[in-house]
């Protein structure tokens, strides 16, 4: 840079990258020490940013882990072939991804901090679970009530035995799960 240019770009990390720091510490946070435990000011630590960042970006803890989850979520893999194949896909996909380090502790802290969070709430139903609801009822062909029941159902199941167990669910009982959901959703 020659003397008395600036440079375009403000001091400090690019904003899109940080997302991606913050995003990593704060589901490695959760992971090691629950959901609870993961307070701004550790994972601001953990993501080696001021917490005074965080809040700028996200109002509270609940709006970051939501963020944090649709990325860590991405878009449901629908294969586009039969509502079979597409439930059977969609149930294996976020069996594996509340599997993932993190990711179910965080989405089970969520919904428990939404139960009394009127705008959490918000979020989990309009940014979390509607894109997600949108596609399969596209996929599906179904009305909104069924799908939105066939969230509840596999979403439910999933972060139930997690919580119970402290583990994802086995390969096998995710195959009689979705069988389960087959029959109802797919064979009706």
């Amino acid at each position: 840079m020659t003397r008395g240019t600036t440079s375009a770009r403000p001091p400090g990390r690019p904003r899109a990258g940080i997302d991606a720091v913050v995003f990593a510490a704060a589901l490695r946070t959760v992971h090691e020490l629950g959901y609870t435990g993961a307070t701004m000011d550790r994972i601001a630590a953990a993501a080696g940013v001021a917490k005074t960042t965080l809040y700028r970006r996200w109002p509270s803890k609940g709006a970051l882990i939501a963020d944090c989850l649709i990325d860590a979520l991405g878009p449901v893999p629908l294969k586009g072939g039969s509502p079979r194949e597409d439930i059977s896909s969609g149930i294996i996909w976020i069996a594996a991804k509340i599997g993932e380090p993190g990711v179910g502790a965080a989405f089970a802290g969520l919904f428990v901090d939404g139960v009394s969070d009127p705008a959490l709430r918000e979020i989990l139903s309009t940014r979390v679970q509607d894109p997600y609801r949108v596609a399969l009822q596209e996929a599906l062909g179904e009305p909104e009530h069924r799908v939105l029941l066939l969230i509840d159902t596999v979403v439910g199941t999933l972060l139930h035995r997690m919580g119970m167990t402290g583990e994802p669910m086995v390969d096998a009982d995710v195959a009689a799960l979705t069988e389960m959901v087959l029959h109802h959703f797919a064979d009706s």
